[in-house]
């Protein structure tokens, strides 16, 4: 095994804190990704992981190895495309995204990405869990909402717009509300990241710039998306989901919009990837790929 292929299975080692996770994502025995490790800190003289029967920490050393490993490695792969422009990309990527994005905007964009990049082996997760990028082996993600990634470099695209809505059904058994003051004869529809948490309750702007949030009764706490939107279709309750995609659900009257005048403050859209001087090829193509078919359905940030 050369140098450069030891070296990226020490980066992903240490990504994932783990021989046997890197193994698999690898898609190499556990013994070689070892041999490969002990082969480094043989050349190199010093002890670049600590092992331990739970979990592998790096050293002082390792991590100062680690750092100038993702710069070369990233300058690596620069290299090998930077003379490929017209060429098709080649390669595994590996991206997550929400549920919502994935299935109404990407997924049935995706033939002519494929298309153009046939070479290319796309990995995609459409889940609306926080998925750890560099523990979890992704290559970027795109999320919806705040970020709390301090340590991710985050490219934003944009913003969902939010609308407040209800079934026609929901509205006929629990009237319309037309003021924030009716909200108080309503059930709520909650989604939450992890059930368990807090209500984040009905968000409606203040008047001066900022949103409140007003507690409601909750008719039923989901964890997804497409099972907030369901509920809202089955008349359990009102909900505030993204307008993006649901134009159909209001034409046809399945969905209702109310309290126009008090919206939730927009969602944003980001791109997010792991902190590295150079970005590889594949991610920046998808990336712009993906900015480009999103930027119809979001608002502008600025």
């Amino acid at each position: 095994m050369n140098r450069l292929d030891a070296m990226q299975i020490f980066a992903r080692v240490a990504e994932l804190s783990s021989f046997t996770r890197a193994a698999e994502l690898l898609g190499l025995p556990k013994a070689s990704v070892s041999t490969a490790v002990q082969q480094l800190e043989s050349e190199l003289g010093v002890r670049l992981l600590h092992r331990t029967t739970r979990r592998v920490e790096l050293t002082q050393d390792g991590r100062a190895f680690y750092e100038r490993c993702l710069d070369l490695l990233a300058d690596v792969d620069e290299l090998s495309t930077m003379f490929q422009h017209d060429q098709a990309l080649s390669g595994r990527l590996r991206v997550d995204m929400s549920s919502g994005l994935a299935s109404l905007f990407v997924v049935p964009r995706l033939p002519e990405f494929l298309d153009a990049h046939p070479q290319l082996q796309l990995e995609l997760s459409s889940t609306d869990r926080r998925v750890d990028l560099v523990r979890e082996g992704f290559d970027c993600v795109l999320r919806v909402g705040i970020l709390g990634d301090s340590t991710l470099v985050a490219r934003p695209l944009g913003a969902l717009r939010i609308v407040n809505c209800a079934s026609p059904d929901y509205l006929r058994r629990y009237g319309t509300p037309r003021t924030l003051d009716d909200l108080a004869g309503h059930r709520l529809v909650d989604y939450v990241p992890t059930l368990g948490a807090r209500s984040s309750g009905w968000e409606y702007p203040d008047g001066e710039g900022g949103y409140r949030t007003l507690q409601m009764p909750v008719a039923l706490t989901v964890n997804n998306a497409e099972a907030y939107e369901a509920a809202c279709l089955a008349g359990l309750g009102l909900v505030q989901i993204p307008s993006a995609g649901k134009q159909a659900l209001f034409d046809d009257g399945r969905l209702v919009e109310v309290l126009t005048d008090f919206p939730a403050e927009p969602m944003p859209v980001t791109a997010l990837y792991a902190h590295r001087r150079n970005l590889s090829k594949r991610v920046r193509v998808f990336m712009d790929w993906v900015a480009d078919i999103l930027r119809p359905h979001l608002l502008d940030l600025h």
